[in-house]
Formats: C-alpha cells, structure tokens, sequence
C-alpha cells in the first residue's frame, strides 16, 4: 500500500458477551455485506460512471502507518481489512445519538490466495483481548497502546490507521486494502439486489430484530436480512459467536445472489446498487476512486460463494472475565502462518476453539 509497492500486490490483478446494541448490530450487517461485495469484485463497481467518484471518500492508512508495519511479501495475494464502524454521527443518529466516536464491531481478514480463484475470510470477535500498540491517529493524536485491550477498541483509539495497525501486530502480516462500513447503506444494498435468498432449517422468531421466520427458503428484504444478522438471543446458544456464523452463512447467501441476479448485465441495477455501495465504504487512498476500483473489481469478480473458506478467529473463554475472549496462541498461529505464506488454513487451526450454535440454521 505504500508508494514503493505501488503495482505490486495493492491492487488486484494477480499481484500480491455483552449483549450487542440494535445500533451494533446494524453496523455488523453492513460489513458481513461489504465483505461480500469485496468478494465479488464490488459488485462490478469498474464498469460504472465516473460520477460514482463523488460518492467515494479515502482515507490515507499508508501516510499514517510510515514504514513501521510488516513487510509487503508479493507472492500475488492480497489481504483486506473490512471493518464496520458504529458511529452515529450525520445520517447514523436513527440508531442512537452521536456520542462523539466509534467503534469497530464487526472485523474481517479477507485474503485472496493467488490467482484470485479462492479466498479465506478471518472474522475476529470484537471482545477478543489483545495487546493493543501504540497509535497516532488522522489529526496526528497520540493514544499509548494497551494490554488486554477489547479488539474493538483499536478504533475507537486511533481511527483506520490503528485497526490496520493492530491487525498487522497480531498476524504479522501486512494489508494491502482497509475498507471501512457505514451501516446505514445496508438495507438500501440488500433491495438493490432484489433481496437475498436465503433457506431456514428452523424458525427464527426474534423480538430484538423484529425478525420472523419459519423453517423454508424466503428471500430477504433490506430490513428482514438487516433483523437477521441482528438475530442473536433466540438462535442457538445466544451468543456472539453464535451470531457470527449467521453472518458468515448470509455472507455466502449474498455472494451467490450477487453472481445470480444479472447484475453485470442490468446497467440500472449495477448503478443503482454501486451507488448505495460507494456511499456505504470508507476505502483505503489505494482505492478511492472509480477508477482505482475497476482493477480491483476485475480482479475478484469471479469469486463464488464455494470459492471462500470462512473461520472465526480461534478463541477461548477469558479466565479471568469469561465475557471476553482471548486467541488459542497455537491455533491462531496457524491461521497467520498459512494465509502469510498464501496457504489454506488447516483444519487443525479451529480445533479446540470455542465456537456458536448457530451453525446449519441459515443456509
């Protein structure tokens, strides 16, 4: 992402426990959906008008981080950051009141193996305790780094610059992309696609999400898709974790209706939906533009739904406060080793983690 590896791997052409608020929730939606848009080229933003570049606002990760940051390894993979904010500020405060900052709720490590036929995705818990580094943010305010940090926190202390930061410092490997998500762009995603088909092994009556569904197929609107990735107390065992295999399984429900729905070939729909798309994202300066977006897009559109490897970061309960959790050492390691050297996380990796209940009631 720097200047000196401009045209390596920074574009993509084959060259490298407590409960979660309404407004959380939200915030998680929209980047389970960025995430997917990632995967699939950005849902064919390269073929849109350059007026989609009004839309578009970047943040400069490169000049914040300087050089201190992993090595840029261009072995044609490349390794995203796709985080979702929960500011209430401008058009967010229908969720709560701005309190002057944010969080980021919801984390994922997309890395896209070489030749850009396959991807694994890494989401990482927000509780998960870490040691946070030291980090200066936009305006150049410094923020001493923290142990036994909430994940989330990163954010919160330093902006883009040190979530990009702390994920570097945790996996050793370097971010080619950080793209940021507002979630009040993710209803208007999801009935620009025409909903997402979706298929229920049980009902899922949710109060708090307002969700209600019985065991079927159906195809989500904005607002049920937005209840079900909000759906955590009333499916499996009530957890985050839980919550997080919903999302994963939606993620992959969006990819698939994505490729489906004659997106690339409905010029009114590409647009309609690359609108309310560049308005939902903060990207990284590498990626702020129309045109910056079309390599990008290109390179990933061909990514289906059987193409990508989802995992949770493996974690266990704290044992000190059994509402946080801490990474498996070992079993982390071998995520990281495996995507640094652009290799499929083994199956040894999630053994002994902690995982949700939720697994098989969204398909």
């Amino acid at each position: 992402m720097a200047d000196q590896t401009k045209g390596s791997r920074i574009r993509a052409t084959g060259k490298r426990r407590k409960p979660p608020t309404g407004r959380r929730r939200a915030v998680t939606a929209t980047a389970w959906v960025a995430g997917g848009l990632v995967l699939v080229g950005g849902s064919g933003i390269g073929y849109l008008y350059f007026k989609l570049n009004g839309n578009i606002q970047g943040v400069d990760i490169n000049a914040q981080l300087g050089a201190d940051r992993p090595d840029n390894v261009d072995n044609g993979s490349m390794d995203i950051l796709v985080l979702g904010s929960d500011s209430r500020a401008g058009a967010n405060s229908e969720y709560g009141p701005d309190e002057g900052g944010a969080r980021s709720d919801t984390a994922m490590i997309v890395h896209v193996y070489e030749g850009h036929k396959k991807a694994a995705v890494v989401s990482v818990p927000r509780d998960t305790l870490i040691d946070r580094p030291d980090c200066t943010d936009g305006d150049g305010n410094e923020t001493s780094g923290q142990s036994r940090a909430m994940f989330n926190t990163a954010y919160q202390a330093g902006g883009p610059a040190c979530a990009v930061k702390t994920v570097e410092q945790m996996s050793g490997i370097r971010m080619d992309h950080y793209i940021e998500v507002d979630f009040t762009g993710f209803k208007k995603i999801i009935d620009e696609l025409g909903g997402v088909k979706v298929t229920t092994s049980k009902a899922i009556k949710d109060g708090k999400s307002h969700l209600d569904l019985e065991p079927g197929t159906h195809t989500l609107d904005g607002e049920q898709a937005l209840g079900l990735v909000r759906t955590r107390k009333s499916v499996g065992d009530g957890s985050d974790l839980g919550r997080i295999q919903l999302q994963q399984a939606f993620i992959k429900a969006l990819i698939q209706q994505v490729k489906s729905v004659g997106v690339f070939s409905s010029p009114d729909k590409l647009y309609g939906l690359a609108d309310s798309a560049t308005k939902a994202i903060t990207p990284d300066s590498e990626l702020d533009s129309v045109k910056e977006l079309i390599s990008f897009a290109n390179g990933l559109k061909g990514l289906g739904a059987d193409d990508v490897n989802m995992i949770t970061l493996p974690v266990e309960y704290d044992k000190i406060d059994p509402n946080r959790v801490k990474p498996l050492e070992k079993q982390s390691q071998q995520v990281w080793k495996a995507l640094a050297a652009d290799k499929p996380i083994p199956a040894s990796a999630t053994k002994g983690a902690i995982e949700g209940e939720a697994k098989g009631i969204v398909q």
